[in-house]
């Protein structure tokens, strides 16, 4: 999990190494805090831009709360069961280091535009970040537009799955 600013002084010093590869399929998690009433942190997965929204408070259990937060997101992209639990059993040890990637970044101000636009006084997080997954996005224009899309072909992808490539339903 890489955090932005002022984010990861509330979540905690850096750990591990700055640099160290991610191990997990979605790859490295970048993450940034929405100044709302309620404030809410926006992590995009480096991999697939996928969008996950959660509060934010307590932030230094940020780290810890990711992966159940993840878990839902996934589900209701209707994601297999077994690439879930594949995924939450490679993210056992969360690193915290600043970010790296200025296309990510860029994509997270982009999400967090369309995320303060889209919400109202008491968003519902988990239908927000569907919404921003079905966003088209840059970097993804000659691979499959946007992250829900994205997220569906590397699904697809995987051996562990048994879908088909190109089959995947995008949700």
């Amino acid at each position: 999990m890489v955090g932005r600013g002022g984010l990861l002084d509330r979540i905690g010093p850096p750990a591990p190494a700055e640099g160290a590869a991610s191990t997990t399929r979605l790859g490295d998690w970048f993450a940034t805090a929405l100044s709302w009433r309620s404030q809410v942190a926006l992590l995009v997965s480096e991999t697939t831009l996928l969008p996950v929204l959660m509060p934010l408070a307590p932030a230094a259990t940020l780290p810890a709360r990711f992966a159940p937060q993840l878990s839902a997101v996934l589900a209701a992209h209707s994601v297999p069961q077994g690439f879930i639990d594949a995924g939450l059993q490679q993210m056992t040890d969360l690193g915290v280091a600043k970010t790296a990637n200025r296309s990510v970044v860029g994509i997270m101000n982009e999400f967090t535009c369309l995320a303060g636009a889209c919400r109202h006084d008491e968003p519902d997080l988990l239908r927000l970040a569907l919404r921003l997954a079905r966003t088209p996005c840059g970097p993804l224009y000659k691979r499959h537009v946007s992250p829900d899309r994205e997220l569906a072909a590397l699904i697809a992808a995987d051996p562990t799955t048994g879908l088909t490539p190109g089959v995947a339903d995008h949700a």
